[in-house]
C-alpha cells in the first residue's frame, strides 16, 4: 500500500484510514497482500513505544505474576479464605492475575483459540458483512476496536466482538464458523463471573453476593483477538497502552505470549501458561471499590511471529445497572476513608474514555472528587 499524502508532501492520516477500511479485509489483508513494510496509518509515535523489547537489546522486565489456585475453593473453610485474601492483596498491589483450576475444561479453552483462528482465516469475503466500527452492534468485526481519533497511530490486529448484553445474545448473530465454540466458552465465563463476583466482594469485606446483586458484571463483551504477523514490529502495537473500561476482564491466551502490564513504572512481560486465565481489574472495579482494587495499565506489542490469538471477556453491568448512576460503593467509605470519586452514569464513563483514547493515560483523573 502507497503511503498517501494531500499532495505537498505530508502524509494524509484521513485518506489512509478511509482506504484501509474501505477493504474490510483487517490487518491480516494486508499480511496477506505481502506487505513487507508498514503502512505510515501503523507507525507509532516514538515515545509510545518506550521499552518495546524490539527496540531495546533486552525483553521486557520478568515479574512473578500472582497466581491464585481456585481448587476447593467452593468447599468454603479454610481454603477460601486463603483465596480471599489472595486475591484482595493481587487486586490492590497488582491489578492482575492469573487463574489456575477454575472449572473451565482444556479443551473447552483450546477448541475456543482454535474457532477464533478459523474466523479469522476464512476468506476476506465471508468477514466482510460484519466489518464496522458502530459500536451498537452486537456482533462485529473490526481493527482498532472502533473509530480512531483524528492522526491516531492504528494497531496490529483485528478482533471480532460479541456481546452479551444481560448474558445473552442471539445464537443466529454469531458468525458460524465460531458460532458453537463462542456460546460455549460464554457458558463457562458467566459461571466463572459468578464465583468471582463472590470471592472479590468478600475481599472488600463485603457480604459475597453484594457485587452480583448489583449486576456490574452481568453482561459479557467477548473480544476475539488476532495478531497477524508483523513486518516491522519495532515499530508498531497489537493494542497500545490503555487501561480497561469495565470492572473485570477474564483473558485466555495462546503460547505466542506479548502481553505486558505497567508494573513499577515498567513494562513487563506476563507469559502465557497454558490452561490459565489471567484476571485483572478494570477501571470502574477501582472506582467502586474506593482504591482498594487498582486498575493496571497494559499493551500487547507487535511481534515478527504469530499469528498470536487471544480471548478477552470484558465483564460490563446489565442494562439495569448501567441506568443507575456508579460511585464508591457506601460501605466503603467513612470518615476515615473518604470517597475519592464522584457519582457518574456507565454511559459517562465510556464515552469520556471513547473521547479521549491514547491522549489520556487513564480516565479515573476526570472522576475524582475536587479536593477544592
Amino acid at each position: 500500500m502507497a503511503v498517501p499524502t494531500n499532495g505537498n508532501g505530508h502524509y494524509d492520516w484521513a485518506k489512509e484510514v478511509k482506504e484501509f477500511d474501505e477493504t474490510k479485509a483487517g490487518v491480516k489483508g494486508l499480511v496477506d497482500a505481502g506487505v513487507t513494510k508498514l503502512p505510515r496509518l501503523f507507525v507509532h509515535p516514538r515515545d509510545k513505544l518506550e521499552s518495546h523489547p524490539q527496540i531495546k537489546s533486552t525483553d521486557g522486565v520478568k515479574i512473578e505474576l500472582p497466581t491464585i489456585d481456585f481448587e476447593g475453593v467452593k468447599d468454603g473453610g479454610a481454603r477460601r479464605r486463603e483465596v480471599v485474601e489472595e486475591i484482595r492483596i493481587a487486586g490492590q498491589e497488582w491489578g492482575f492475575f492469573r487463574i489456575v483450576n477454575h472449572g473451565i475444561p482444556l479443551h473447552t479453552m483450546d477448541a475456543m483459540l482454535d474457532a477464533v483462528r478459523r474466523f479469522h482465516e476464512q476468506p476476506t469475503e465471508e468477514k466482510m458483512p460484519l466489518y464496522s466500527a458502530d459500536s451498537r452492534k452486537k456482533v462485529r468485526f473490526n481493527s482498532n476496536n472502533g473509530p480512531l481519533r483524528e492522526n491516531e497511530s492504528a494497531s496490529w490486529s483485528d478482533i471480532l466482538t460479541c456481546v452479551f448484553q444481560d448474558d445473552h445474545l442471539d445464537p443466529e448473530d454469531i458468525p458460524l464458523a465460531c458460532r458453537r465454540e463462542v456460546q460455549e466458552y460464554v457458558k463457562c465465563m458467566i459461571e466463572l463471573r459468578e464465583t468471582m463476583a463472590e470471592l472479590l466482594s468478600e475481599a472488600l469485606g463485603l457480604n459475597s453476593d453484594y457485587l452480583s446483586r448489583m449486576e456490574c458484571m452481568k453482561s459479557e463483551a467477548l473480544a476475539c483477538l488476532y495478531y497477524p504477523t508483523c513486518p516491522e514490529p519495532e515499530k508498531t502495537l497489537g493494542t497500545p497502552k490503555h487501561s480497561d473500561t469495565t470492572f473485570l476482564t477474564l483473558l485466555m491466551q495462546d503460547d505466542i505470549g506479548g502481553l505486558q502490564i505497567l508494573h513499577d513504572d515498567k513494562w513487563a512481560d506476563v507469559p502465557p501458561v497454558h490452561g490459565a486465565l489471567i484476571a485483572n481489574i478494570g477501571d470502574l472495579m477501582q472506582i467502586i471499590s474506593n482504591d482498594k482494587f487498582t486498575s493496571v495499565e497494559h499493551r500487547v506489542v507487535a511481534q515478527a511471529v504469530g499469528p498470536r490469538i487471544s480471548v478477552a471477556c470484558f465483564l460490563m453491568p446489565s442494562q439495569r445497572a448501567a441506568a443507575k448512576p456508579f460511585g464508591p460503593i457506601k460501605e466503603l467509605v467513612s470518615d476515615e476513608n473518604p470517597g475519592i470519586y464522584r457519582e457518574f452514569m456507565f454511559r459517562e464513563y465510556y464515552e469520556y474514555y471513547k473521547t479521549k483514547g491514547q491522549h489520556v493515560n487513564s480516565a479515573l483523573p476526570h472522576f475524582w472528587i475536587s479536593k477544592e
